[in-house]
């Protein structure tokens, strides 16, 4: 199994900036890859990103691609999601996943809110 932590959201202003890492422990070695979800008040937790482990391959949605960018650090066990240019449409609690095959979400982080102000 993988345990994640996930640290970095917080209250920002529209066009701002916010960081979120996701560190993860235990039997990483054996993940595909990492997702980053979101779900807003009354709205299902959807995918809005995801980079393959092995390679950094990264996939986007199209209402955060060119503001979002996800990374990962193998030494550190770390994936990262730089939010640039934030809108206030972007509120919503923020997730990493981790999958040990493709599109299975499997192991959750205990969430983050991203909160951005008009």
């Amino acid at each position: 199994q993988v345990q994640l932590v996930e640290s970095g959201g917080g209250l920002v202003q529209a066009g701002g900036s916010l960081r979120l890492s996701c560190a993860a422990s235990g039997r990483t070695f054996s993940v595909y890859a990492m997702g980053w979800f979101r779900q807003a008040p009354g709205k299902e937790r959807t995918v809005i990103a995801s980079i393959t482990w092995s390679d950094g391959n990264a996939y986007y949605v199209d209402s955060v691609k060119g503001r979002f960018t996800t990374s990962r650090d193998n030494a550190k066990n770390t994936v990262y999601l730089q939010m640039n240019t934030l809108k206030p449409e972007d509120t919503a609690v923020y997730y990493c996943a981790a999958s040990y095959n493709p599109g299975q979400w499997g192991y959750w982080g205990q969430g983050t809110q991203v909160t951005v102000s008009a």
